[in-house]
């Protein structure tokens, strides 16, 4: 079900783009990448405008809790254009005069402040939501940035303190892109360790395997030569007895015939 909007969100939603109404200029004239990168900016501040008067029509909580996720990844693409935004405004600080400079200024800190009244917008209807995901300048989930800082609003900030705050916020979210960046590509490298472990034993099992074929078939082998063995003295056993018997005859044969009982051995000389 949908929940109702309080005047100060209601009042909030009609300040937010405006803020950069009165900073109209040719860009294109000072640098045609500045030019780029605003326009792309102000497209997404419109589009973060459209969503959120999208999200006052959507009575379904997960349907608004998805339009939120929506709205703080354009939320965070539109950080990251800025901060491109303020690196280019520096470099052509040295070029252009000071009133250039001056307007460039300006123009930044009110896409920070316009920025920065959305996710205001977005933290008050993620309060209402009960969603406790962390803000897209929150990159601690509760240390210091513009969404924690709600005392300080975008209407009454200063422009020094919108450039410090963001500025600030910015290097804490890239650190902690970093950090996570980091920790995706541990993980990584500990899977594909881990993958090359279960690759390296299974090699070694097939091995082992192979090996154990390899013996198997070495005994049968051993087997078959020893029963063949068995059998060729079995049969030279035979043959010599065999040998033995013929050899035994021969005598017999040779006694029988020198024997003196034999009536045709003649003994008259």
């Amino acid at each position: 079900m949908g929940f109702a909007m309080s005047p100060s969100l209601i009042s909030s939603k009609k300040s937010v783009g405006l803020l950069t109404s009165d900073l109209e200029m040719d860009l294109s004239a000072v640098n045609e990448e500045l030019a780029l990168l605003d326009g792309q900016i102000n497209d997404i501040l419109r589009a973060l405008s459209n969503g959120f008067q999208k999200l006052d029509k959507i009575k379904d909580p997960n349907r608004q809790s998805r339009q939120l996720e929506e709205l703080t990844e354009k939320m965070r693409e539109c950080k990251r254009l800025i901060k491109e935004f303020d690196r280019e405004v520096k470099e052509e600080e040295r070029r252009n005069i000071p009133d250039i400079n001056k307007l460039l200024n300006d123009k930044k800190q009110s896409m920070i402040k316009e920025l920065n009244s959305y996710v205001t917008l977005k933290k008050q209807y993620a309060s209402n939501l009960g969603n406790k995901h962390i803000e897209p300048f929150d990159a601690h989930g509760g240390g210091d940035g513009f969404v924690e800082e709600n005392a300080m609003l975008a209407s009454s900030m200063t422009n020094q303190q919108l450039m410090d705050t963001g500025n600030r916020m910015m290097d804490e979210t890239d650190q902690a892109i970093e950090r996570t960046k980091k920790v995706v590509e541990d993980t990584v490298n500990v899977g594909a360790e881990t993958a090359a472990a279960l690759k390296a034993q299974t090699e070694q099992m097939n091995r082992i395997v192979n090996e154990l074929d390899s013996i198997h078939f070495s005994i049968k082998k051993a087997s078959q030569m020893v029963k063949e063995i068995g059998r060729q003295v079995a049969t030279d056993r035979c043959i010599m007895a065999l040998l033995f018997l013929i050899v035994l005859g021969v005598i017999a044969i040779i006694i029988v015939k020198i024997s003196p009982s034999n009536p045709n051995l003649d003994l008259s000389n």
